[in-house]
């Protein structure tokens, strides 16, 4: 280990270090409920792949993101983290964290300023590779400390918005170390984007209003899987579903799943439950606001609160309430009231608990698995974007059938020779 990046790690900034038996509690559950990444902890321990290596994360802080910490810090690395949203981190398991032997910066509604802090002192640290979840991290490190970002090994990005970010990166040839588009990965998307957030965006929603979702016109903003998972499960509790969408494939493929498709403009006067997930910026802006229904409701379950111009809903509010919590009322000009959940914020990780543990399982390892490739292959990789290798979604998905002891059929020879060969005489 490094000892001067030990004598240099500031010490923790959390809430209140009392809290760490609640935050345990909290991991020893969901690791009952994370099989996959059990058994690469177990593999971990043994091999030690991050031995010496500083790992700095950027991640939503709660508990299946920390029990990932404590895998990587299993596998011999020497963890640091921060928040990458102001309202996903649960002070208690934070509090945890640190006690495990894990560095963190980080408070449940910490300010822009206290958040741009905690990312600066986790960069302080000096790490070897990272881990980011918005790309907020990398874009720190090309922007304000690019003599740094050139000692960094590589990383790995979480979300659809942090690959969009890297990718323009990689693009413009700016990128300075090579990441690891684990969003990209089939065990990652078609699972925690669709299933994952799918669930979890309805229960911060769910729990947050405690209003019934049957009967009543859901609007979703985007039909990416994200977007897919969403309006299945809303589907599901009976609403009746409309998509917006800027690409015709996608809505055609609206289409054919059964919902309704029109441009946001038709939409904002029909819907009582609005949902962006895009990734892009004022999905949602004052033109809209001024043809929605008495009482609309709308939430963010894309990475940023950027897609729910705030902006607009203030101009346009003559006055502002809290009326649960993170419910703000807005109430117009003519009397009509609009409500945002959770700021505008992720609502699954500002007014839930995340995705499911067993969905986040998936994920988390081939986050770990990613990061040791990009470790153990650096010299071969350049300053690029790289999709994870096929066979770590491989493992992955094997790994998760072994641990629910599930089988599967294998080619035989003669299935093998057919499929490799075009001639079938």
């Amino acid at each position: 280990m490094n000892m001067l990046k030990m004598k240099d790690l500031k010490p923790s900034i959390i809430k209140d270090a009392s809290l760490a038996a609640s935050g345990q509690q909290k991991l020893d559950w969901v690791k009952q409920n994370m099989p996959v990444i059990n058994m690469l902890r177990q593999e971990f321990e043994k091999s030690k792949p991050l031995a010496d290596l500083t790992v700095a994360c950027c991640l939503h802080l709660e508990a299946k993101t920390g029990y990932l910490l404590q895998t990587l810090k299993a596998a011999g690395a020497r963890v640091v983290a921060c928040a990458s949203n102001p309202l996903s981190t649960q002070d208690d398991v934070v509090a945890a964290l640190v006690d495990s032997g894990i560095t963190v910066y980080a408070i449940y509604g910490e300010t822009p300023e206290e958040y741009h802090q905690f990312l600066e002192l986790t960069l302080d640290a000096q790490p070897d590779a990272i881990i980011d979840d918005g790309a907020d991290m990398v874009t720190i490190l090309h922007k304000d400390r690019r003599e740094q970002a050139k000692s960094i090994i590589g990383g790995c990005e979480e979300t659809t918005t942090g690959i969009f970010r890297i990718r323009s990166m990689d693009e413009d040839g700016t990128l300075l170390f090579p990441m690891m588009a684990v969003n990209d990965a089939y065990m990652k998307y078609l699972f925690d984007n669709r299933y994952g957030t799918g669930q979890s965006v309805w229960d911060g929603i769910n729990r947050t209003t405690n209003l019934v979702v049957a009967g009543k016109y859901v609007v979703v903003a985007g039909y990416g899987w994200c977007g897919k998972g969403v309006s299945m499960r809303a589907l599901g509790m009976g609403a009746k579903v409309i998509i917006t969408e800027i690409d015709p494939i996608k809505a055609n493929e609206a289409i054919m799943d059964g919902f309704q498709v029109m441009p946001m403009s038709e939409a904002a006067k029909l819907g009582d439950i609005f949902i962006t997930v895009t990734g892009n910026i004022n999905v949602i802006r004052k033109e809209h606001m001024l043809v929605m229904k008495d009482q609309a409701i709308m939430a963010n379950a894309g990475h940023f609160d950027v897609e729910i111009s705030k902006g607009d809903l203030l101009d346009l509010a003559k006055s502002t309430r809290l009326m649960r919590n993170n419910v703000e009322e807005f109430v117009l000009a003519d009397g009509r009231k609009l409500y945002l959940l959770a700021e505008g914020r992720l609502v699954n990780l500002a007014a839930g608990d995340g995705h499911p543990a067993e969905v986040m399982d998936l994920s988390f390892s081939l986050q770990a698995l990613s990061l040791i490739h990009v470790v153990k292959n650096r010299p071969g990789l350049g300053m690029h974007v790289y999709n994870v290798p096929e066979e770590i979604d491989e493992k992955v998905a094997r790994l998760k059938l072994i641990a629910g002891n599930i089988k599967i059929d294998e080619l035989t020879v003669e299935q093998e020779k057919y499929l490799s060969s075009w001639d079938h005489n």
